[in-house]
């Protein structure tokens, strides 16, 4: 039996040696490269912090103490450490574990993750709800330099080290995020370790944190260890301004030192941060050559990697990339805004080829929409790149920044509706209930990628907001054969039958079609929810008994909403079936898995349209 398989929860960690910890390491390096090789995840990240993880563990007592990962995507190894080892074959599965951390699947998950820069923030109130009872438990928080780039995670800096908080915060220092980190504070973090002081602390570090325990005794040791470990210029670091004590950086892959480390802080009070600087891809040679690649990787052969293939342009993300550059250098005017989602919404065409109108902002969503505001006041054509589940965060910076004073922004809305295995964390299942209701705000549901290419031009000469919604991968159908000059608010009648119309918004109208072969039914490809097509609505509502609306999106708010308003100020009672997303937690699986579970495929949508109309299938 090896090491790995006698670990059952942090409590075995504690009576291991060094050899065997670094033994440990290693088995769970190689356990997590044939574990995800066979069920796709996030890779790279997780192979760096293995030993960040082993030392965490050692070093605290979970699970009275609390750990919380940010975004939680490099938590396998935890995973694996607390009892989930052999549920890691279904990751990321329809029924299995999450990509993420999330409180239903394990005690050692005091707080649910998927997006970035929310664990400071946690880990304070966990902090502050143990001192209210009295409780001497550790709140500690892992948040990855990437991370540190939203103003949410300086806003619980702030909070914890102006209150005092009893909050250890990790910084897990890999130099990147998914695409490569942009600012200032990346600099400043690229300074420190790549200076001469953190040099001679890696070629010395034991020596250096076994002054560290004496620095609880002595202050003559406490300040001799800070000189060691940064320059006098940066005495003064930013996380010491916001009142913490910085210790740092140290070798995240460094066992022993690392260990000792925690050990020490783990005993101490107050606000307290560690910068540990990692690898991501260590130990996998082909993930540490390209870490971007292998930062979210599909099914593959660890031992014999094929050469990167091109990706046929076929999705929607890469229909817009091809489009970006070539609106680009048709207008001078046009420039794009991300946040730190350039490889996955298909811009690094684009920021190679127009790099002076490229504006990769960091993990700063709000930051991004009001910025894109900015550019649009100023007389340019800003086109936001963002996935829909992100949008979210920048929510009041759509209203008040951009819709409020009618900014000709273009809202490219990528992963809109159920993304696969990533789960409910990344789902883009409310965007068309929370930018519907915005004044000035148009709303487009492409059903393939021509009509997207139609779309993204007609929203970028629109002077005001527009968003664009299209899911991930491609549309499954064939390109709507129809006139290149036809408004975009007319809907488009795709077939014509009896009884029934299928009102479809998005690329659901491909299942909508399939399904009318059986049913004889109408369908129409409405195209936009807002504005709404409402003499066609008005044509269907009045020649059809049943109206039936699909959607890729939650059913409050939704589309169907849309529709039911409308027929209800019309006046027209006809019965419509809403068929979208129902309100809850959405499951993870692949999409063909989740369109099926929820029916929203063709035989759901048969299905529920004999339930509706009281109808006996053949």
């Amino acid at each position: 039996m090896s090491l790995l398989e006698s670990i059952h929860s942090p409590a075995d960690l504690k009576s291991l040696s060094t050899v065997q910890l670094n033994q440990l390491a290693g088995e769970l390096r190689r356990f997590i490269i044939d574990s995800v090789s066979n069920t796709g995840g996030h890779l790279a990240a997780n192979l760096g912090t293995v030993e960040l993880t082993i030392a965490l563990h050692r070093a605290l007592d979970l699970p009275e103490d609390i750990l919380i990962w940010d975004v939680g995507h490099q938590a396998y190894a935890h995973k694996i450490l607390t009892g989930r080892r052999e549920a890691m074959r279904d990751l990321r599965k329809f029924g299995g574990l999450s990509g993420f951390t999330k409180r239903s699947e394990s005690t050692y998950d005091p707080f649910g993750a998927g997006h970035s820069s929310t664990s400071i923030s946690a880990a304070l109130g966990f902090a502050k709800a143990f001192k209210i009872r009295g409780e001497t438990h550790q709140a500690v928080a892992v948040i990855g330099d990437g991370a540190l780039t939203a103003g949410q995670a300086f806003e619980a800096l702030n909070h914890a080290g102006a209150g005092k908080a009893n909050l250890l915060v990790v910084l897990n220092d890999n130099a990147m995020s998914i695409s490569p980190n942009v600012g200032a504070l990346n600099k400043h973090l690229a300074r420190l370790i790549t200076g001469r002081t953190y040099q001679r602390v890696r070629e010395d570090g034991k020596q250096v944190f076994d002054l560290l325990g004496m620095a609880q005794l002595a202050r003559r040791a406490k300040d001799q260890v800070k000189d060691m470990l940064m320059p006098i210029e940066t005495h003064r670091t930013l996380f010491e301004e916001l009142g913490f004590r910085y210790v740092g950086p140290v070798d995240g892959h460094d066992l022993e030192t690392l260990t000792d480390v925690l050990h020490n802080l783990s005993t101490q009070q107050g606000p307290r941060l560690l910068h540990v600087v990692t690898q991501k891809g260590r130990g996998y040679a082909p993930a540490e050559a390209d870490p971007v690649r292998f930062h979210g990787v599909s099914t593959f052969n660890p031992y014999k990697l094929e050469p990167t293939q091109a990706k046929p342009s076929t999705t929607f993300t890469s229909a817009f990339g091809d489009w970006l550059c070539h609106a680009a250098a048709r207008d001078a005017c046009l420039v794009g805004v991300t946040p730190a989602m350039s490889e996955g919404s298909g811009m690094v065409d684009f920021s190679m080829q127009f790099p002076e109108r490229y504006f990769d902002v960091g993990i700063a969503e709000q930051h991004a929409v009001t910025f894109a505001g900015g550019l649009a006041a100023a007389g340019l054509k800003p086109v936001m790149a963002i996935y829909s589940t992100f949008l979210q965060r920048g929510y009041d910076q759509a209203v008040h920044d951009i819709a409020l004073q009618n900014l000709p922004v273009l809202f490219a809305i990528d992963r809109a509706g159920l993304v696969g295995a990533d789960g409910a964390t990344h789902a883009g299942l409310y965007d068309i209930a929370f930018l519907r209701c915005i004044p000035n705000m148009q709303i487009y549901t492409p059903s393939d990628e021509r009509e997207l290419l139609r779309m993204l031009d007609a929203g970028l000469a629109h002077d005001g907001p527009v968003a664009v919604r299209y899911p991930r991968g491609g549309s499954g159908g064939q390109d709507a054969p129809m006139s290149a000059t036809e408004p975009l608010n007319q809907a488009v009648w795709r077939k014509r039958g009896k009884d029934v119309a299928i009102l479809a918004f998005g690329p659901l109208l491909h299942e909508a079609l399939k399904a009318a072969e059986t049913l004889g039914c109408s369908v129409i490809d409405m195209r936009s929810v807002k504005p709404l097509d409402l003499d066609t609505l008005r044509a269907a509502a009045t020649t059809h008994g049943q109206l039936v609306t699909l959607e890729d999106h939650a059913l409050m708010g939704g589309a169907g909403s849309a529709v039911l308003e409308a027929l209800c100020t019309m006046g027209i009672h006809t019965p419509v079936l809403r068929l979208g997303l129902p309100d809850v937690i959405t499951v993870q699986g692949t999409q063909a898995e989740l369109y099926h579970h929820y029916g929203l495929d063709a035989s759901g949508i048969i299905q529920a349209i004999h339930v509706a109309t009281k109808t006996i299938p053949e």
